[in-house]
């Protein structure tokens, strides 16, 4: 897509207005996202005044998406989280397998075929770790640092137990024209890619001595992983983003997220800004009744399954605020909900409602996470948001 002089002006625009939004959002003691939603919201066509050039802004989003993924891998260190997260390693792939479970089930018996559901339920069972992250960083949090890192931990493990669930349920989804052989072989290529990368990028990076180049030679390999790992798996490429991000791991990797990180807001308000554009009130309307169902099946099969794991297994996190903190859809939820669009396996009027759900549940749990729980302790800070 060709950018013009006023499509330049146009994207400068919205991210001034995006900053905006979202001062005022913290002014009235609302999470920032509440101002880039309804950015997106008023730039929308399907509301009255300027409509923003959705084309372009969804061309940039996308690319938002699938580095803020890349990065969002690239924050996790396997081997550190297996370390520290003990009892959670094992509880959030679960508490991902049951949600999963019981909202493919309710889908399914509400008339969406079986892969279409699987894949919203798999949005439904995984947190946005942007908002995640947000929470944990926000001066007016309530929040613990044993909390903070639990809604870390957790959502670090839902993402990569979600992530190889759907791609598998994609390879199979829009693989109906091919071999179940060269689906299995597509899955492997792509795995065998990622583990030779996982081996052989941090020997490149500790060749590399500027950090410039580091930040380059990384975002390079990570999204030539992510693209020929999509070729080959068929799967979305913010998800194959994620999956390629993982791999870069060791001290030469923090180098590389220092430098990173700064763009991840920028990506993220870009993300939320177009999820504000997407909305379509017609299409909400008739989609009002998938709506309740998501919401009742984040509250129910996600929100009481994450709080009754956290009691049983007697975490030190306040188990309310691991609920909330973890009850809503996010960028996952978007990109799965916008593949089985792309599928024909959900329809309109479904995607509708998916979105919806997730900044219905972006919002609610980013401001009753504040108040549900015990306050933190004074100086327990973070960087605010």
């Amino acid at each position: 897509m060709e950018l013009t002089t006023p499509g330049v002006f146009e994207l400068g625009l919205v991210l001034l207005l995006a900053a905006f939004a979202g001062w005022l959002a913290r002014f009235l003691r609302l999470p920032a996202v509440v101002g880039y939603l309804a950015v997106g919201l008023v730039l929308s066509p399907f509301t009255p005044g300027y409509v923003a050039d959705r084309s372009q802004l969804a061309f940039l989003a996308d690319v938002g998406v699938v580095l803020l993924l890349f990065e969002v891998g690239m924050e996790i260190d396997l081997a550190q989280v297996r370390r520290d997260h003990g009892a959670i390693a094992w509880l959030a792939p679960l508490q991902v397998v049951v949600t999963t479970g019981i909202a493919a089930a309710a889908l399914v018996a509400a008339g969406v075929s079986v892969l279409g559901a699987l894949l919203v339920a798999l949005g439904v069972a995984m947190s946005s770790s942007v908002v995640i992250v947000n929470i944990t960083r926000s001066r007016r949090r309530t929040t613990d640092t044993a909390t903070e890192q639990a809604l870390l931990g957790w959502s670090v493990f839902q993402d990569i137990t979600g992530v190889g669930l759907a791609v598998v349920v994609l390879a199979v989804a829009g693989g109906e024209s091919r071999p179940i052989a060269e689906i299995a072989l597509g899955i492997a290529g792509f795995g065998a890619l990622t583990v030779a990368a996982a081996w052989g990028l941090p020997r490149i990076l500790r060749a590399v001595e500027a950090e410039d180049l580091l930040l380059i030679v990384s975002v390079g390999v990570g999204l030539a992983i992510a693209g020929f790992g999509s070729f080959l798996a068929g799967i979305p490429l913010a998800l194959a983003a994620f999956a390629a991000g993982l791999v870069i791991e060791g001290p030469e990797a923090d180098a590389v997220r220092r430098r990173l990180l700064p763009f991840r807001d920028v990506f993220a308000v870009l993300f939320f800004v177009l999820l504000g554009t997407l909305i379509d009130p017609p299409a909400l309307g008739r989609g009002v009744g998938w709506l309740a169902l998501l919401l009742v099946l984040l509250v129910g099969g996600k929100s009481l399954v994450v709080g009754q794991f956290a009691r049983l297994a007697r975490l030190r996190a306040d188990w309310r605020q691991m609920a909330i903190g973890l009850g809503q859809a996010g960028e996952f939820g978007f990109v799965l909900a916008s593949a089985g669009l792309a599928l024909g396996l959900i329809t309109a009027d479904l995607y509708a409602a998916v979105l919806g759900t997730v900044v219905v549940s972006i919002v609610g749990s980013t401001v009753l996470v504040r108040i549900v729980g015990r306050p933190a302790p004074a100086g327990d800070g973070a960087v605010a948001q």
